[in-house]
């Protein structure tokens, strides 16, 4: 089959962070081939991305085949070396993901396979899932068994370890002794601040601190790395390709990666990441990998059993833009029925 068509929009959000709703938040990539089959993707990046999908990447796609996976990774291939005058990494690599992902999802309906199954299959009959946000009596509720926080450092570093350690006292009593917890620190702290905190919060078992440091710091990372043990070092999100992962192993600078496959280059630069994480022993936890897109992945058994859902609040307001998006069924995920990754897209935001 070929590719006919290659198009990128901005969805209208409602419910997305305010400062990246109308620039920076998730674009919608769709593709068809002349057989009338369409897949659906999508990457970060926002309007940016869409700009370089519809003015640039659809350019080299409309026309080439796609009948199998190895097409799909060539074609990754050939739009990141197109890309490199202006890319490597950021909004380039994000525009590749979103038409990544969707030509998976229309190898998948062309077939009549699941992502999962062109993966190799499902080893996973469910992916347990962790809640992110501030509402854990919630997440209680819901049956979650493993919760993230961010906990910032917004400057007075007694203030902000006392506020750090009130919350682990409280979601402990709230989610119980065998709960698993993580703390973000979005890029916020400092490496004393991080050694301090792990020590005072030594009691309450945290499986990780995620994005402590500013990613570009991998020497800096990696003197702290030790410094917080048996506290993992998380990160990963912020990172592009295989290649950037790549320079994460030799710096030895976190314990565990977490890349976002709407980011990252797609579903087959994630693949790649977890084949080097895999050849250095370093376990793979994906940004957001409760998302579809993660999941299908999760479920083949690629990375460890644990996918995050950001769950924010109970009554917040969300846009569904993925129709049949599975729901966590206390604390854990279940691959949705269909080809392709098995959603589709809600038209009335786009």
């Amino acid at each position: 089959m070929k590719i006919t068509e290659v198009q990128s929009v901005y969805p209208r959000y409602r419910a997305a962070p305010a400062a990246w709703r109308r620039y920076f938040w998730q674009m919608v990539v769709r593709i068809d081939t002349d057989i009338g089959v369409s897949g659906w993707g999508a990457g970060g990046g926002g309007i940016a991305a869409v700009e370089v999908i519809n003015r640039h990447l659809r350019e080299l796609l409309v026309g080439r085949s796609i009948n199998g996976i190895e097409d799909i990774a060539r074609l990754w291939d050939d739009q990141y070396k197109a890309s490199v005058p202006y890319g490597r990494s950021g909004i380039a690599v994000m525009a590749i993901s979103g038409v990544d992902l969707a030509l998976w999802d229309v190898l998948g309906r062309a077939e009549g396979k699941s992502v999962c199954d062109l993966l190799g299959g499902r080893q996973r009959d469910e992916v347990r899932a962790y809640a992110t946000g501030p509402d854990c009596a919630w997440y209680r509720d819901l049956g979650f068994s493993a919760h993230k926080s961010s906990q910032t450092q917004q400057g007075g570093q007694a203030a902000d370890a006392a506020r750090i350690l009130e919350w682990a006292e409280g979601v402990r009593q709230t989610l119980g002794e065998d709960a698993l917890l993580m703390i973000d620190a979005y890029m916020s702290w400092s490496p004393d601040f991080a050694v301090a905190v792990a020590q005072q919060l030594a009691p309450f078992n945290i499986y990780w601190f995620e994005d402590v440091l500013l990613p570009d710091d991998l020497d800096g990372l990696a003197a702290l790395r030790p410094q917080i043990h048996p506290i993992l070092l998380a990160g990963g999100e912020h990172e592009f390709t295989a290649r950037d992962f790549g320079h994460i192993a030799s710096a030895r600078a976190l314990d565990l990666w977490q890349p976002d496959v709407t980011w990252c280059g797609g579903l087959t630069a994630t693949l790649r990441i977890a084949e080097l994480a895999q050849a250095h022993s370093i376990p793979v936890v994906p940004h957001r990998g409760g998302e579809i897109w993660g999941l299908h992945l999760l479920a083949a058994g690629y990375g460890d059993n644990l996918a995050e859902m950001v769950m924010g609040r109970r009554d917040a307001v969300r846009d569904k833009l993925w129709l049949g998006e599975p729901q966590p069924q206390e604390g854990h995920l279940v691959l949705p029925e269909g080809p392709g990754f098995g959603v589709e897209v809600n038209e009335e935001l786009l």
